[in-house]
């Protein structure tokens, strides 16, 4: 099949609806490992905790260090009119009705207190509408609306803005989880250090610190770089030729240290494995042609699918991902759409756990 034949269709897999992971394991690293080939098909089921067996001294694992940001605002529009606060046109006192809630999700800061976001209902948002959170410790202004329906909103408050979206935010899980999250903590790695993301890099919240302590004992050299996810990992491929799909931009940082341990790896002969498919497409654009990777910041809109040559990546830690989603084609582009169908399946039969909170697979090039 060629590139130019490849259709959304191609990468449908059936999943029941009970095998998609509603809430995080007590132990982030008891969860189930699916290895496999990626060369060959052949598969193993394993534990998470077992990772370390199938790395080796002189690998390196690359970590995306962004922090996820309780990016869900719930406020109520206001109206100011003759120096009353008018909700919905009307004058209200007491509690507020279910229909004056509105939704403002962060999704990129542009200045201090300038953010691009989805609003919900945008048809009460528009130009210059004011919506209030917490009882008015936090106020947003609708500057500008995006001709793809994002709000431009810049925010006004008291303090520090990241303390005040601590108190009143809410952390932003995808929309397959229906639980309530009793830890936030617990949709952030362990090693989570700059804020910025609207979504967990999720094939990191199965490593522990002892876990990350016992791989760097055993000679696995460990990269940090960043990359903040957008709301965009989770928009469905809507055209049927993927080609025609317009892959959504993220920011990412490399600097000095990340790339030169990369690049001591790929030279000594070593591994480069990445934990998730965002710090796989980190390295790849922040890499030339030659795979040598270049510290630097940039947004990317890398688009990874079967036919692509890796420049950097050797192996990928990651969770099961959506049906038809760019994910799975990222997935398939390393280890084969055959291969990998075929390892969901398999997954799929042992009732493995589906999506963020979900089990792993490591694709690797031996068992």
């Amino acid at each position: 099949m060629s590139i130019n034949e490849l259709k959304k269709s191609d990468f449908y897999y059936d999943l029941p609806q009970e095998l998609i992971a509603q809430d995080p394991l007590e132990d982030r690293s008891s969860s189930r490992l699916l290895v496999l080939n990626k060369k060959t098909g052949e598969f193993k089921h394993e534990h998470f905790s077992n990772i370390i067996n199938y790395l080796h001294k002189g690998d390196c694992l690359v970590l995306n260090n962004t922090k996820v940001i309780p990016a869900r605002l719930i406020g109520t529009r206001v109206v100011k009119t003759d120096g009353n606060d008018v909700l919905n046109g009307k004058k209200w006192v007491g509690q507020l009705p279910k229909e004056c809630a509105v939704e403002v999700f962060l999704l990129k800061r542009l200045e201090a207190d300038l953010w691009e976001t989805i609003v919900k209902p945008g048809k009460k948002l528009r130009e210059g509408a004011t919506v209030s959170f917490g009882n008015g410790e936090l106020t947003g202004v609708i500057e500008e609306v995006k001709p793809d329906g994002n709000r431009l909103v810049r925010f006004k408050f008291e303090g520090i803005f990241e303390e005040v979206l601590d108190r009143l935010g809410e952390m932003p899980l995808p929309p397959y989880i229906t639980h309530e999250l009793k830890d936030r903590n617990r949709y952030q790695t362990v090693y989570a250090k700059h804020e910025g993301s609207v979504a967990a890099p999720t094939a990191g919240l199965h490593f522990t610190q002892e876990l990350l302590d016992k791989i760097k004992q055993a000679g696995i050299d460990i990269a940090e770089v960043t990359l903040h996810v957008g709301l965009g990992t989770f928009r469905p491929v809507k055209e049927d030729n993927i080609l025609d799909h317009h892959m959504h931009s993220e920011f990412y940082i490399v600097d000095r240290e990340a790339a030169d341990k990369i690049n001591n790896c790929k030279k000594n002969g070593g591994r480069v494995i990445c934990v998730g498919t965002t710090s796989c497409r980190t390295i790849e654009s922040a890499s030339d042609d030659n795979g040598v990777v270049h510290p630097g910041s940039a947004d990317t809109e890398i688009f990874i699918y079967p036919g692509y040559r890796f420049k950097v990546l050797d192996c990928l830690i990651t969770n099961f991902h959506l049906p038809e989603s760019t994910l799975i084609m990222l997935v398939s582009a390393l280890a084969g759409r055959e291969n990998v169908l075929a390892a969901y399946e398999e997954a799929v039969k042992e009732r493995y756990r589906f999506f963020s909170f979900g089990d792993a697979m490591f694709l690797t090039d031996e068992i």
